[in-house]
């Protein structure tokens, strides 16, 4: 086998039935170099004991998952909602710390869906900018990054009403680009027929604060958030969307995120290989030389 890319990072929900130490371990056995965590497998090993499993491996460590959900009106279960992110703020920023250098304390925020009988996703939207506002400061001293993901709209109701890069641009306008940004994920913006525009906005304002990879194949499943597929054997233009990344100069570790109940019930260590087989036939070759290593 080729050695793995070594910008290519594992999202642990490619490997969601692995806890935290087989995740680690089959990641670096692997030869990968790089690493994005899940909040459950973390706090079911509590933050200590998973920082120091993480320094152990080796690993850098590129993104935490997952803030958000922060779109009900005010209320007892919006302010526990905003405590549990400023949590997940914590955490990101003791992982990065405890990761390898090259490490990015970087946590990714799914906004959350349409509120149980509401029709009013411009009002959800607001208090989603409302959200980001009552956590920037909270991230900024902690040195960790938000980063807006725009979910397919198929999405837009029950986890996520940002369904393009160009809304999650817009809601992290506000705020410095170093504090608020945007996840780039392919699975879920590829049909956006602004992409390409939006990519390089994000670029310009130095918004890009992590690239996600994965595929779309039909037919979907029943469960649609299950729909995700190994870079390359699916319909997404994965070259074009990468070279535009590539073009703003976003240098850092690009995850692969697969969410497939075949893919989950496959051996963890089986589906990192193949993960790093085909990052290294679909994304590896878009990627330009100079950038082969993280700054």
């Amino acid at each position: 086998m080729t050695a793995p890319h070594p910008r290519l990072s594992i999202n642990q929900a490619t490997i969601k039935h692995a806890d935290l130490r087989t995740a680690l371990d089959v990641t670096r056995a692997a030869g990968v170099e790089a690493v994005g965590l899940w909040r459950e497998p973390v706090n079911a090993v509590g933050l200590d004991t998973a920082a120091a499993m993480l320094a152990d491996s080796g690993l850098r460590f590129t993104t935490h998952c997952r803030g958000g959900f922060f779109t009900v009106p005010e209320g007892a279960a919006r302010r526990a909602s905003i405590d549990e992110n400023r949590r997940a703020i914590d955490e990101t920023a003791a992982l990065a710390a405890a990761g390898a250098e090259g490490s990015t304390a970087v946590l990714v925020l799914v906004a959350g869906g349409l509120p149980e009988g509401s029709r009013d996703i411009a009002g959800a939207r607001a208090r989603v900018r409302d959200a980001l506002g009552e956590l920037a400061p909270h991230a900024e001293a902690a040195g960790v990054t938000l980063a807006i993901e725009p979910l397919h709209p198929m999405y837009a109701t029950d986890r996520c009403v940002v369904s393009t890069l160009g809304l999650a641009l817009d809601l992290a306008a506000d705020f410095s680009p170093h504090v608020v940004g945007a996840a780039v994920d392919t699975f879920h913006i590829f049909w956006d027929p602004d992409v390409l525009a939006q990519i390089a906005r994000a670029g310009r304002e130095g918004r890009i604060a992590t690239y996600q990879v994965c595929d779309w194949k039909t037919p979907l499943p029943a469960d649609v958030l299950l729909s995700r597929h190994y870079p390359g054997e699916g319909v997404i233009d994965l070259r074009t969307l990468t070279e535009a990344v590539v073009a703003t100069g976003y240098d850092r570790d690009i995850e692969v995120e697969i969410f497939h109940a075949d893919i989950w019930a496959d051996d963890p260590a089986a589906v990192v290989r193949r993960t790093a087989e085909t990052f290294g036939a679909s994304i590896a070759p878009h990627l330009a030389p100079a950038l082969a290593h993280p700054a």
